[in-house]
């Protein structure tokens, strides 16, 4: 878990402290705009441990806490904080912020542990509105009230949504898996098979791929590009921004400030049930590793499949030769070094600007990466002719689906991922134990070829798969839940601390 939390407010002096772990670009700019507004910020790093934040909490006397999560297991920690906040006698209030937060999150898992105040907060615009509101006499009682208010309606809410849904059993969802007729269709063989690597890609190359929108978004300003450098509202900050964003692009190109890197690999497979099967050779005689796919379980609308990855490759039993590629790219151990060296020298913008291009750029290497697949690597579709915009639409064939995400939302699915391609060695990108990447600007996942294969999401699932999912993967239910937090339609049973 990233943390933005604990602080000392001065009676004679507006000094609030807080305690934050800043690795997304929304949590520097939730930094820099508290320090703008008097709010002095300390920053205890990432994967900070519950007890140093209480214990910090304590040293300095903060006037609050907060805790921002980039990925899906920072969820479950959080709710742990703020178990461990009302166990040791905290009121203190808890904000709750990052990519993978919701209101709904926060009201239905978060607030229920802890009886002192919490606040998800959407964005870094909002962040000095509600720490005034908690350290206000003359706001607090009402915010706090309001706030437990509209968390205790998204509860019921949230337990009505779950009673009206209709649900299909493990079974019967598998029974209605995607049928592909795989007599009628011949997967492409790969031009390459096993690992590429790519050691230091040409940046400017990467420029033209850029998606602007979400550079925008992440400095809060909402807008299609190249419509938004127009815009009567946000218009002439967006301008600014992006002329600064091009000129420090140039330098960064000219100055060689990062490497960026990548692997891509091709492995034979099959799929057996929901699972994917990946071969050591195309004699498919010894498996080499398996990747594991969850299964929808909401029941659909009359015609349409409750989809799981695996049905887009072909299966054992079809005797249809098929592969699934795998991709780690990232714009360098570079980005992080540039940003550590702006924020020595107290230049918050800059290391702001060059993480969100890091990111930036860590998705258009992805999105450059496909292209290639599709055309050259690949080569299943040579004859593509599509602008920037039509990549930015994914008007293509084939998807690149992450695993934490909707699709495949285990994070674990990374190990695997990471070890067929040796993605540390190959590419300069590890895991850490939450399998976050470092560095930070890379983007990882799998290659499908289907033409039928598009995005989805799985959403909530139930015990009966879980169950059989964590078998599968010989690991601990427990543990499998404690991943699935997000996506489980029912509470897990309480088990023991020490197991």
């Amino acid at each position: 878990v990233e943390h933005l939390g604990a602080g000392r407010h001065d009676a004679q002096v507006d000094d609030l402290v807080i305690v934050a772990a800043v690795h997304d670009i929304g949590k520097n700019i939730v930094g820099v705009v508290l320090r703008c507004n008097n709010y002095e910020v300390i920053d205890l790093g990432v994967m900070t441990p519950c007890a140093k934040v209480l214990d910090t909490a304590r040293h300095e006397k903060a006037d609050m806490i907060g805790l921002s999560g980039l990925i899906t297991p920072s969820l479950d920690e959080m709710c742990h904080v703020a178990a461990e906040l009302q166990r040791e006698g905290f009121t203190l209030p808890l904000l709750i912020g990052g990519a993978t937060t919701s209101r709904v999150h926060t009201a239905v898992k978060i607030a229920p542990n802890y009886d002192g105040p919490v606040v998800h907060v959407q964005d870094a615009s909002r962040a000095v509105g509600v720490a005034a509101a908690l350290l206000s006499a003359q706001q607090r009682t009402a915010f706090v009230k309001k706030t437990a208010g509209d968390y205790a309606a998204l509860r019921e809410a949230h337990e009505r949504k779950g009673e009206g849904a209709q649900r299909l059993t493990f079974a019967e969802a598998r029974a209605n898996r995607l049928k592909i007729d795989w007599a009628r269709f011949a997967p492409v063989r790969p031009r390459r098979l096993g690992a590429i690597v790519f050691d230091d890609y040409d940046l400017r190359e990467l420029v033209t791929r850029i998606d602007w929108k979400p550079f925008f978004q992440a400095w809060e300003l909402s807008g299609a590009y190249p419509a938004i450098l127009e815009d009567p509202v946000v218009g002439e900050a967006a301008r600014a921004l992006h002329k600064d964003a091009l000129s420090m692009l140039e330098r960064m190109i000219a100055e060689k400030w990062t490497r960026p890197r990548a692997v891509v690999g091709f492995f034979p497979a099959n799929s057996d049930g929901d699972d994917i099967v990946l071969f050591a050779d195309e004699a498919r005689a010894k498996r080499r590793a398996t990747v594991y796919t969850l299964r929808q379980q909401r029941k659909p609308s009359p015609g349409r499949p409750n989809l799981a990855l695996a049905d887009y490759i072909a299966p054992i039993e079809s005797g249809r030769a098929d592969w699934l590629g795998a991709f780690v790219v990232t714009a360098g151990a570079g980005i992080e070094a540039k940003a550590l060296e702006f924020e020595r020298a107290n230049d918050d913008y800059s290391s702001i600007l060059v993480k969100a291009l890091g990111d930036r750029l860590a998705e258009a290497f992805a999105e450059r990466m496909h292209e290639r697949v599709r055309k050259e690597f690949w080569g299943y579709a040579p004859e593509e002719r599509l602008s920037n915009v039509d990549l930015i639409g994914e008007h293509y064939r084939g998807i690149r689906p992450a695993p934490g995400y909707p699709a495949c939302p285990d994070h674990t699915e990374k190990r695997t991922l990471f070890q067929l391609l040796d993605a540390e060695r190959a590419a300069g990108v590890s895991l850490t134990e939450s399998c976050a990447m470092t560095p930070a600007s890379s983007v990882s996942g799998w290659y499908f070829a289907h033409p039928d294969a598009d995005y989805f999401g799985v959403a909530r699932i139930e015990r009966d798969q879980v169950e059989d999912y964590a078998r599968r993967k010989a690991m601990p239910l427990e543990e499998v839940e404690r991943w699935l937090a997000p996506n489980l339609n029912y509470t897990p049973l309480k088990r023991a601390a020490n197991g």
